[in-house]
């Protein structure tokens, strides 16, 4: 693994915020299994997460993000785009 995606995928691990709702919603989640196309994202509730928003990373980077499956405390999500 190369010295920055490593980097990238530690600090992405330390949390991230999801942003929905015309940028007037956030709720905070934890990154698990961060690849370049996607990941995992955990949270106490998917609840009232739509199937599209925009992931913000703990070191400021923005992609925008489809939800590829949900379950009850976690959604995968597909990377489409940097925001």
């Amino acid at each position: 693994m190369s010295e920055r995606r490593k980097s990238v995928r530690t600090r992405a691990l330390k949390g991230a915020r999801i942003i929905y709702g015309n940028g007037s919603l956030t709720r905070d989640c934890a990154v698990r299994n961060l690849s370049t196309n996607g990941a995992k994202l955990v949270m106490p509730s998917t609840a009232g997460i739509p199937d599209s928003f925009e992931l913000v990373l703990e070191d400021g980077t923005r992609k925008n993000c489809a939800v590829r499956w949900r379950k009850l405390t976690d959604i995968g999500i597909e990377f489409v785009g940097e925001a």
